[in-house]
């Protein structure tokens, strides 16, 4: 009886460790990046010297995140 538990246990597959092709990968870690640059410049450049929307909205929406990321404000 014991041998039939070990043949039972060798018997069940095992399944296989997942891959992701790099090409998957790729345009999501572009997207990523480019978010990311979007992000840091709306939170340490807009509102400066190189505005692009008027109004203080977006400065005052992000100004602890400023403070908290370093960039100086005021």
């Amino acid at each position: 009886m014991a041998q039939s538990a070990v043949a039972e246990e060798r018997a069940v597959p095992r399944p296989a460790p997942l891959s992701i092709p790099v090409r998957d990968i790729v345009p999501w870690a572009v997207f990523a990046a480019v978010l990311g640059l979007v992000l840091i410049y709306f939170v340490g450049a807009e509102q400066g010297a190189t505005s692009l929307l008027s109004g203080t909205w977006v400065h005052e929406f992000t100004h602890d995140g400023r403070h908290l990321l370093g960039f100086p404000c005021h």
